[in-house]
């Protein structure tokens, strides 16, 4: 077992924390480009001094009650199951808090006063962490949020553009408007995600752009948690308030949009959704125009080998961006983008293959949501 001179681990991550400051940051800069591209406005680089492994890592997850949330748990898991990755870690430990930014910082706090070498998690809001990131440094903790990631440059953050995944969604419903009206004109259906998050701010910021641009589009607006349960009753309500839309966006929990559309018995009409199994299967049967965009829950997976990387002291973007995995639904196959004889809750973007081999079914599946 490792033993810690705190203070000089302290003072080392304090000196040797590198931060490179450009408008643009060059592949040959950074470690895997392939895997952890840097943002379009990316403009730094950090570095930390290499240290020796194994290492104490922890994933700090806050909200826990949806199908993505569970399998960003399994994809945690299931990657430091995989036999390059154990034998990297000397202790992995999962929790998840709920929807409290002050529990969240009180675990990533016990986990530096423990020692651990590095915490990822998925930040419960965007602007409380200043002070946590501060005693991390003091420790010598690498810290590496993502999906819903943090207003501040002081650290490696891995997302994907969720700017661009909004607008994507609306662009594939709004391109299907104009194709079957000749014009863009109607009403839409935006269902949110929870509020307070990064993720959802700019999701929605996405969303708005695209359908902002065109005056004769009628927006209404509810809140389904990232939930199939809660979208479903907010687009059951929706429908019954307003009568049929032209257009539906959902964050995520689109099989909750669907099944309350096909309960009301709504006509057909363009979707922008997620990535789910459930939701892929209802599309490609109703034959519903569009596009199925994912924040890919695995992307837990990405920010744990991100984590790793900067310990072994590799250079790494500070805003890191994945690819988004993205689909025209009149493309969508069985077998290969859903999955009839697996679970709705199932999620089918199991992986960044420029990271690492993406993860099978069996791997996820195998992996239960329960903190260890």
């Amino acid at each position: 077992m490792r033993t810690f001179n705190k203070a000089a681990l302290a003072a080392s991550a304090a000196m040797l924390c590198v931060f490179s400051f450009s408008s643009a940051v060059r592949a040959e800069d950074t470690h895997r480009p392939e895997c952890f591209s840097a943002a379009p406005d990316n403009a730094k680089v950090i570095k930390y001094e290499k240290r020796d492994g194994p290492y104490k890592v922890a994933f700090v997850n806050g909200f826990a009650g949806n199908d993505w949330r569970v399998t960003a748990i399994q994809g945690a898991k299931a990657w430091a199951a995989r036999e390059e990755n154990k034998a990297k870690l000397s202790e992995f430990t999962v929790v998840s808090v709920g929807n409290d930014s002050a529990a969240q910082i009180a675990a990533i706090d016990n986990f530096i006063a423990a020692g651990y070498d590095a915490i990822t998690f998925i930040a419960v809001n965007p602007t409380a962490f200043s002070s946590v990131i501060k005693r991390a440094e003091q420790a010598g903790t690498v810290l590496v949020p993502f999906d819903n990631v943090l207003d501040t440059d002081a650290i490696v953050q891995v997302n994907e553009n969720q700017f661009e995944l909004g607008a994507m969604k609306a662009e594939a419903v709004v391109r299907e408007i104009e194709k079957a009206k000749g014009k863009v004109e109607g009403s839409v259906l935006e269902v949110s995600g929870l509020p307070g998050n990064a993720t959802d701010r700019d999701n929605h910021l996405g969303m708005r752009s695209v359908l902002d641009k065109h005056p004769g589009l009628k927006v209404v607006q509810v809140v389904g948690n990232w939930d199939a349960g809660t979208v479903q009753k907010v687009t059951a309500d929706a429908i019954a308030t307003n009568g049929n839309f032209d257009g539906v966006m959902v964050q995520e929990g689109t099989i909750g949009a669907l099944n309350a559309m096909k309960n009301a018995g709504h006509p057909v009409v363009p979707i922008g959704g997620d990535a789910g199994n459930g939701a892929r299967k209802l599309i490609a049967e109703g034959k519903y125009p569009g596009l199925t965009a994912a924040q890919a829950p695995v992307m837990s997976a990405v920010a744990l080998e991100a984590a790793v990387s900067l310990l072994e002291g590799n250079a790494l973007p500070q805003k890191v961006f994945l690819p988004i995995p993205n689909k025209d639904n009149a493309e969508l196959k069985e077998g290969t983008d859903y999955f009839p004889n697996l679970p709705d809750t199932f999620y089918t973007a199991t992986g960044y293959p420029n990271c690492f081999p993406v993860f099978t079914p069996e791997e996820l599946l195998g992996q239960t949501p329960d903190n260890t």
